[in-house]
């Protein structure tokens, strides 16, 4: 007699192994997994366009050193710095914002 095995949806996994969503937990791995996936979305855009990273920051005029950091960890680098990169990589940027309370309140 085979053995049925259970199977497990990613979300059930991540749940159970980095927190349930919207636990701090999650929340820093999801910021985390992001900045990992802008940083390679950087280094895939500028390598498809053949520039070195020195080539890059010249376009936007900054050193080879912070387009470096950027495509290794975009952490502390501001949107602005991010959308030149993507401009000079004449790269489409587009940003999604959810308001995820419809009520504000002033104190």
């Amino acid at each position: 007699m085979k053995t049925k095995l259970k199977t497990y949806t990613l979300e059930e996994i991540q749940d159970k192994y980095i927190g349930k969503k919207g636990s701090p937990e999650r929340d820093k791995y999801e910021f985390e997994l992001k900045m990992d996936i802008l940083s390679e979305m950087v280094k895939t855009a500028r390598k498809k366009r053949n520039l070195t990273q020195e080539e890059l920051g010249k376009l936007i005029g900054v050193q080879k050193a912070q387009i470096s950091k950027l495509e290794k960890s975009p952490r502390n680098v501001t949107i602005d710095t991010i959308l030149r990169v993507f401009k000079a990589l004449k790269a489409k940027v587009n940003f999604k914002i959810e308001m995820l309370n419809s009520e504000i309140k002033l104190a």
